[in-house]
């Protein structure tokens, strides 16, 4: 870290530091512990957030405090104890964003100004402490990286609120980057594709069908200008031709609906009993839209996918798992965080994805 000579200035003046970098991961978030009040905490701060509820906030302040927040966190604290990591008593998407920044640190030690640190959008370590912890160690220009593949304002656009939120009430601003949505980037499609094919190689049977989830959406977000749908159908319909399947193979779903809107169709669940009653068999489920293993693939997909899957009649299901922190995603990561900071620090760029060549989104209806 630079330091600035201050010989002439004032025996009290403030140490001046800079000239390093900061890179943030940042998720969406996760609960301290299990129990009730961990959980409501939470699911408050989540449930308050207007990207993600956008009805009346008058009349879901009280539907929220008076209803859900009696009720709902005893159930996500049942889901989360489920897949809870009880070696270090927290979930499973701390877990492994804290493992993919530290990795991600080892990759990038070419460079000693870089600082790579995580936050969460909601919960602990939140986005700001950690933007302050990266500012006091003289981090002057920080690339801010939400690790959600498909934007959507309910992720990206509200994680990026909260950095921002940080940003002004700093003194010194540092100045940011933000990295953009990789749905489409190779390398992370080539990753995708070998971690299936490494995933199904290990199962002693072969999927009939294989559904790709991604968390759903309102319908009415989408209807407002939201490219999360067109960004979803383009990341599966990349992923069938890198696996050389066709739309009956891999079908594209979406999970996690709350609420009584309509949201982004086909459902997840609606999806896997209606095959099951179709006669298939077999049935594989993969998660490209999460960058981690969560409650959302532990629990509701591998667990509650499953019970779905075989009471409707089916026999062989399984979750295939998230990048994570493995090779091929710490690798892919490394290379979109280098060509990003290009500019403002001399990386080798030798292993950076490659821009697709083109990254229109069709305005008619078939996205992707």
């Amino acid at each position: 870290m630079l330091k600035a000579n201050i010989s002439h200035l004032p025996k009290d003046h403030p140490k001046v530091e800079f000239g390093r970098i900061g890179v943030l991961l940042m998720n969406l978030g996760t609960p301290d512990g299990t129990d009730y009040w961990s959980m409501r905490r939470y699911l408050k701060e989540f449930l308050s957030d207007r990207r993600v509820i956008e009805v009346n906030p008058v009349i879901w302040w009280v539907i929220l405090n008076a209803f859900v927040l009696t009720k709902r966190p005893f159930a996500s604290g049942e889901a989360y104890r489920s897949i809870w990591n009880e070696e270090l008593d927290e979930s499973p998407l701390r877990t492994i964003t804290r493992s993919q920044a530290e990795k991600i640190a080892e990759k990038l030690s070419d460079a000693p100004q870089i600082v790579v640190d995580w936050g969460m959008r909601y919960g602990n370590p939140s986005i700001k402490s950690r933007l302050m912890n990266l500012q006091q160690q003289g981090c002057d220009r920080i690339l801010l990286f939400p690790l959600y593949p498909q934007y959507s304002a309910a992720t990206t656009g509200t994680a990026c609120d909260k950095a921002f939120d940080a940003l002004k009430q700093m003194r010194w601003q540092p100045s940011v980057r933000v990295v953009p949505p990789y749905y489409d980037e190779p390398r992370y499609i080539e990753a995708l594709a070998r971690s299936m094919k490494d995933s199904l190689a290990k199962l002693d049977w072969e999927p009939e069908v294989v559904i790709a989830s991604f968390h759903g959406l309102p319908l009415e977000y989408f209807q407002k200008g939201d490219p999360y749908h067109c960004h979803c159908a383009k990341t599966t319909r990349l992923l069938r031709e890198a696996l050389g399947w066709d739309e009956h193979k891999l079908r594209l779903t979406f999970q996690s609906r709350f609420g009584n809107a309509e949201w982004l169709q086909p459902y997840t669940d609606n999806t896997i009993e209606e095959l099951a009653q179709e006669g298939v068999k077999r049935l594989a489920v993969v998660t490209p839209g999460f960058s981690a293993d969560c409650v959302e693939t532990l629990e509701e997909i591998a667990m509650q996918g499953r019970e779905t899957f075989e009471e409707a009649g089916g026999e062989k299901y399984a979750l295939l798992p998230c990048l994570n922190d493995t090779p091929d995603s710490i690798d892919m990561l490394e290379a979109v965080i280098r060509r990003e900071l290009a500019g403002w620090v001399d990386l080798d760029v030798s292993q950076t994805a490659e821009q697709p060549a083109e990254r229109t989104l069709a305005a008619s209806g078939t996205h992707g």
